[in-house]
C-alpha cells in the first residue's frame, strides 16, 4: 500500500494496525517513496565467543609495570 505524507498522518493508527497484519506501507511525497513501515522485529546480537583468538601475537613482558609516565595522574596508593 502506497499513500503520501498527509494522508499518512492522518491515518496512522489504521496504517499501523495494517503492518501488524504483515503489511508493507510506502509512504511518498509528491509521488516518491520516502519511507517503508514494515513490522518492527527484534534482532538478537550475533556475538561470536573466541572470534578474536590468536589476534595477539605479541605481549610486552613489562606490561603489568606500574606506567611511570602518569605518575604525576595517579592517586597516591599506600
Amino acid at each position: 500500500m502506497t499513500m503520501n505524507v498527509h494522508e499518512a498522518k492522518t491515518r496512522l493508527s489504521q496504517l499501523l494496525i495494517a503492518v501488524e497484519r504483515g503489511e508493507e506501507v510506502i509512504i511518498a511525497r509528491s509521488g516518491m517513496p520516502v519511507a517503508k513501515l514494515v513490522p518492527y522485529t527484534h534482532q538478537a546480537s550475533h556475538r561470536v565467543l573466541g572470534c578474536a583468538e590468536g589476534s595477539v601475537t605479541y605481549i610486552s613482558a613489562d606490561f603489568d609495570e606500574p606506567l611511570t609516565d602518569f605518575a604525576d595522574y595517579m592517586p597516591d596508593v599506600r
